[in-house]
């Protein structure tokens, strides 16, 4: 495992975030290091997603990532605009390929023992299960890891406070993305008070639960 997924690992969070507005980012970087986590998956579902993660990649360690990777073309703008990984909803060969072309770590999502047989076969040893929470869970989880010792996962989509340290739990479980600790509305609203107590918070169950 590399030392970035090594980071990843030592925090068990991974801040998943939506930003519309690229001069938040800066204030948003400043809330979750305060909080205690200095790293954020930036999906690219927005017009400014890319701008943003220019700006928290500038910020001397804050581990930056773009998440909502569907397309080889967004494989190049995210690596030249500054991200550290990548993270796909689905598995994508494509992407895949281009993500190892470029030397960009990518991490793939998957939800079948049938897209984690292809992301196995492309090389991959971390996968995303996603979407977690309407994909049957921490047992969902629990059942897919058994035939794969090999593969660490990263969950994420509908995890809170409360159905955190069930992943966690997990020996298989790299880090947990978490939407709900800077959440798009929060963000929007200039409310990032409620981001670093959502991140201190998270943290707290991370210490409570590894």
């Amino acid at each position: 495992m590399n030392s970035l997924f090594e980071e990843l690992r030592a925090t068990g969070i991974v801040p998943v975030v939506v930003i519309d507005e690229a001069s938040q980012a800066s204030a948003l970087a400043g809330a979750l290091a305060e909080g205690g986590l200095p790293s954020a998956e930036v999906t690219l579902r927005t017009p400014q997603a890319l701008d943003a993660i220019r700006t928290l990649a500038a910020i001397p360690g804050f581990v930056v990532g773009a998440g909502t990777v569907v397309d080889p073309v967004q494989v190049e703008q995210a690596l030249t605009a500054g991200a550290q990984y990548a993270v796909s909803p689905g598995f994508s060969a494509a992407v895949s390929r281009e993500c190892a072309l470029q030397g960009l770590p990518l991490i793939p999502g998957v939800v079948t023992p049938g897209e984690i047989q292809s992301a196995l076969e492309a090389g991959h040893r971390v996968v995303k299960f996603f979407p977690a929470g309407a994909s049957g869970g921490a047992p969902m989880l629990a059942a897919l890891s058994a035939p794969f010792p090999e593969l660490l996962f990263m969950p994420t989509g509908g995890i809170d406070e409360t159905s955190l340290p069930d992943y966690l739990k997990m020996p298989s479980v790299l880090a947990v993305g978490g939407t709900w600790i800077a959440p798009r509305t929060a963000i929007a609203a200039g409310d990032f008070d409620a981001v670093t107590r959502n991140a201190r918070r998270a943290l707290a169950i991370v210490g409570e639960t590894r």
